[in-house]
């Protein structure tokens, strides 16, 4: 604990760096905001299972850049563009299906707008990923408010599931090299896919058990009327954060979503106070929020408030037009902006490292 940072710091990092990257298309700007998460993920990493998940959210956003690049070259898009690169057989398709086409021309143009809209969605999996590697799950869920808890658990779950596969997943191809085995292909999968999924269903059944045995789902008895204030104001606020969330990505959506923000916000909180009555649960050593951890969020929000800010008057720069060609060009003030999500990387503390008798008695309890 002493040489750790609130895990909520470090989501709401990451989701401040997604924001930035959810208002721009500009490759250089997008692949900066990837930069600066890795650099923080090298830095303030730990040799934690979860924190091995880092490197699969970058593959699949790799992934998710080429198969939406394999769909526009299939169904193209509505992009006009003059330079063809390449031109597919095209597949005659029927009247009802007009508007859609398979093959056809390739465009440079319509290839760089498939390109940036597919960068855009792999940074963001690169932030998701970030959060994952940095912020410990267990912690995450301690730090719940006791309305949230139910929920909570399924989340991190959720989330934890990833992580964990990765590791099952290393440590059996591990053990295979060990025992000579080298097949690959479907055989290999088959091999590894029985044993890492026979260790899920136990980590379920564990996990499952432990939660049995802590009392989880037990509430305390509460009026009826506070319960449906309860459920009022939650389902409320979660709602009208949702509205907001989605204003505040439009262009003219800040004058109506940032009022309603708040507004949605207080709704919710009160609701979340309510309903941690029912919660009878206590926390053992509960995390600090510290100044460090203000810092961390912070540089989060920054980035994220000084790109919707730069969206009124860097529109063009932030989002460049595939049409006409251009090199897309670097516009320094949200440059500048993005590079204070650095911050982290110096101000929070270093993760502890292992000795390497704790690391050798902790690879012998895996095995």
């Amino acid at each position: 604990m002493k040489h750790s940072l609130h895990p909520g710091a470090w989501w709401l990092w990451a989701l401040g760096l997604g924001t930035a990257a959810s208002r721009t298309t500009d490759p250089l700007l997008l692949l900066l905001i990837a930069a600066v998460a890795g650099y923080v993920v090298a830095a303030r990493r730990t040799d934690a299972p979860w924190a091995r998940a880092y490197g699969v959210f970058l593959r699949l956003g790799l992934l998710v850049l080429g198969v939406r690049m394999l769909f526009f070259a299939l169904l193209g898009s509505a992009i006009p563009g003059t330079h063809v690169l390449v031109t597919l057989p095209q597949v005659p398709l029927p009247h009802w299906a007009m508007g859609i086409r398979l093959g056809g021309p390739v465009t440079a143009e319509g290839l760089l707008f498939a390109a940036y809209e597919a960068l855009r969605l792999a940074v963001l999996l690169a932030c998701v990923g970030a959060a994952n590697a940095l912020a410990n799950p267990a912690r995450l869920l301690r730090s719940l408010p006791g309305a949230l808890y139910e929920a909570g658990v399924a989340v991190v779950v959720a989330l934890t599931f990833a992580p964990n596969l990765v590791a099952d997943v290393q440590r059996l191809r591990a053990a295979r090299r060990l025992r000579g085995r080298s097949e690959r292909g479907v055989r290999a999968l088959l091999s590894v896919g029985v044993p890492v999924l026979e260790g899920a269903l136990e980590r379920s059944v564990a996990l499952a058990a432990a939660m049995d045995a802590r009392g989880f789902g037990r509430q305390a008895g509460v009026p009826r009327r506070v319960r449906l204030a309860t459920a009022a104001l939650t389902l409320a606020g979660l709602l009208g954060c949702c509205v907001a969330a989605y204003g505040l990505l439009g262009a003219d959506g800040a004058t109506w979503a940032l009022p309603l923000l708040g507004v949605a916000a207080l709704a919710a909180g009160g609701g979340l106070v309510l309903g941690g009555r029912r919660a009878t649960r206590t926390r053992y050593r509960p995390d600090r929020w510290d100044a460090r951890a203000w810092l961390v969020a912070g540089s989060g929000v920054v980035v994220a408030a000084g790109m919707v800010w730069a969206g009124s008057g860097y529109g063009d720069a932030l989002n460049p037009p595939p049409v006409p060609l251009a090199a897309p060009a670097l516009p320094l003030v949200p440059a500048a902006l993005v590079l204070l999500g650095l911050l982290p990387a110096f101000v929070a503390p270093a993760p502890a490292k292992r000795s390497s008798a704790t690391a050798t008695a902790a690879e012998e309890a895996r095995k």
